[in-house]
């Protein structure tokens, strides 16, 4: 991977514990929508070799003029640090890396699960693919405890307004802890809400990002219902 200095533009708070951090583009940093970004906090207290870098994908597509990234606000050296950052801050970044790219074949559909704030490499996905009037199906199926916790929420009925080839799918799981209205789906991604969705399409391909136990279970779910290893992919989201 290439190494790049950048610097912080700023941040903002985009759900319940949880920012997006806004960072230069470096001259020549080029990237597809889907990757991810190392981010080096070289020289910071509290920090050392072991703490000092985290991998975060991308949000912002290919097209845009800067890089975001966004993550839950745990209590770790290296979040805290970045949350105390100034504006202006250098930082280190290398990259791109990750496989989690769309198919080439546009007459194959996209189905994209995701728990959480592992939506960031769709959000990237989604809004280069509306750009570029893309003429693939895409779904995605985003699920959340509450309304207050699904980060960009927002921007994705927006898109799914504009692009006519976009299907959201939002459902929350724990609406009863939550003090904002929702109309939309309640319940987790299982079986039956896939086999729904699938059944509108002819040959989907699905796409996977999230915390390690919700890959793991939704990769078996998709195999028990017959979804081939070759029709999968996916991204494991460690630590966020």
């Amino acid at each position: 991977m290439s190494t790049y200095q950048t610097t912080l533009l700023g941040r903002e708070e985009i759900a319940a514990w949880t920012m997006a951090f806004h960072l230069a583009k470096p001259a020549g940093f080029t990237f597809k929508s889907g990757q991810a970004i190392d981010v080096v906090l070289s020289n910071q207290a509290g920090l050392d070799e072991s703490n000092a870098r985290h991998t975060f994908s991308i949000v912002t597509a290919p097209f845009e003029d800067r890089l975001t990234i966004a993550t839950r606000m745990r209590d770790t050296p290296f979040k805290n640090c970045l949350k105390d950052l100034p504006d202006g801050s250098p930082i280190g970044i290398e990259g791109p890396s990750g496989s989690l790219l769309l198919h080439n074949r546009q007459e194959r559909e996209a189905i994209m699960i995701d728990g959480g704030i592992g939506i960031t490499p769709f959000v990237s996905i989604l809004r280069q693919a509306t750009k570029e009037s893309q003429q693939r199906r895409l779904v995605l199926l985003y699920a959340n405890h509450r309304p207050e916790d699904a980060a960009f929420l927002a921007e994705l009925q927006a898109l799914e307004r504009s692009n006519e080839n976009f299907r959201l799918l939002a459902t929350m799981t724990r609406m009863g802890n939550s003090s904002e209205p929702w109309s939309g789906a309640t319940g987790a991604i299982d079986a039956k809400l896939l086999r729904e969705v699938s059944a509108e399409l002819a040959t989907p391909i699905y796409y996977l990002a999230g915390p390690p136990a919700m890959v793991a279970a939704m990769r078996q779910t998709l195999n028990d219902a017959g979804v081939d290893d070759d029709d999968l992919r996916s991204e494991e989201f460690y630590g966020y």
